[in-house]
């Protein structure tokens, strides 16, 4: 791969709103949202140079598969098969292995190209072949992105596969509604609120216990808006394990319907954000070990929708295989407000 390889196209919308993204995984390189000025503002943590994204360590902005998030020791079993992935983050497989969907070339399916000045939608297109990065079948992911009226950036996923595999794919953009580094060099000081009573605490190795807790009590309960910062310095053994936030929350309500999963708002821009989502889990990430230059350490943070980490060995956890003849389908809207 060169950067003559990679493509950007920029989404647009008559109200102003607008989005780029490339075909180098997929990446959302800027989303322009409105402050409480109306003076729009990148509020994803990103480059100008797409040729930049050709090392990205920390997943800036990228699609990830086949399987985000971590997997224990890199190796799961499904149909009483072992299959073995790559260790990436340590003893663990992550975010779907040495080069996962963030690092391939996606090709661009609609519309034409001479057509791509006035986008407000595009489809990427990834061809993963059996047993690549160690994954069993032939999986087809389609990935569309939609801007509309209402300020509302839409992920579509849909994948097919040939044989017995495992599959979750999510977003690992990194968002600051500051908008700018230099007055808003921090997310601590952002609003949080997400609608999930339980999350899935982790051992050492960043693993999940395979148990499903209270948030209450705990650093974890954001179920009312609370800063970022807040609790992020507690003395809770899971914010030492993930110095920070690392961690999956379940949301509420039923998995498969399209429902509220978290709300940010950033107090001297006005800008606000809602999550909406068709997954089970929401990884909330908050940049603590950020350090791609011009981002320092918790300049953004992830508000990832996905299935459970480790979710293939944990038998108590929704299930993210998927067998020939079914279709994997998933959505996920970031709506900006002020």
């Amino acid at each position: 791969m060169t950067s003559t390889d990679i493509k950007v196209f920029t989404l647009t919308h008559p109200s102003g709103f607008q989005a780029k993204v490339c075909n180098l995984g997929g990446i959302v390189m800027a989303i322009e949202a409105p402050d409480r000025y109306g003076h729009l503002g990148n509020v994803v943590l990103g480059y100008d140079d797409a040729s930049h994204y050709i090392d990205n360590p920390n997943y800036l902005g990228a699609l990830i598969g086949r399987c985000a998030n971590r997997i224990a020791h890199g190796t799961f079993k499904l149909d009483g098969k072992l299959f073995k992935l790559a260790k990436n983050n340590g003893t663990n497989h992550l975010h779907g292995g040495i080069r996962g969907f963030n690092q391939a070339i996606w090709r661009v399916l609609a519309p034409v190209e001479d057509e791509f000045e006035s986008l407000s939608k595009i489809t990427f297109l990834l061809e993963s072949p059996n047993n690549d990065e160690g994954y069993p079948g032939h999986l087809s992911v389609k990935v569309t992105y939609t801007i509309s009226d209402d300020f509302t950036f839409k992920i579509d996923y849909v994948a097919t596969t040939s044989d017995p595999t495992i599959v979750n794919l999510t977003s690992h953009c990194y968002f600051n509604l500051g908008a700018n580094l230099a007055s808003c060099p921090d997310i601590l000081g952002h609003r949080l609120k997400i609608y999930a009573h339980n999350f899935t605490p982790m051992s050492e190795s960043i693993i999940p216990l395979g148990t499903i807790n209270s948030v209450k009590g705990t650093p974890f309960d954001f179920l009312s808006f609370k800063p970022i910062g807040k609790d992020i310095q507690s003395n809770d053994p899971q914010m030492k394990i993930g110095h920070g936030y690392d961690h999956n929350f379940v949301i509420d309500g039923e998995r498969g319907v399209l429902r509220i999963a978290a709300e940010v708002e950033e107090p001297r821009s006005g800008r606000r954000m809602q999550v909406w989502t068709t997954e089970p889990g929401l990884q909330f990430y908050s940049g603590n070990f950020l350090d791609s230059w011009p981002f320092g350490r918790r300049s953004g943070f992830c508000l990832e929708a996905q299935h459970f980490p480790d979710s293939p060995n944990q038998p108590g956890f929704p299930s993210v295989v998927l067998r020939p003849g079914q279709i994997y389908r998933q959505t996920t809207i970031y709506r900006f407000s002020t």
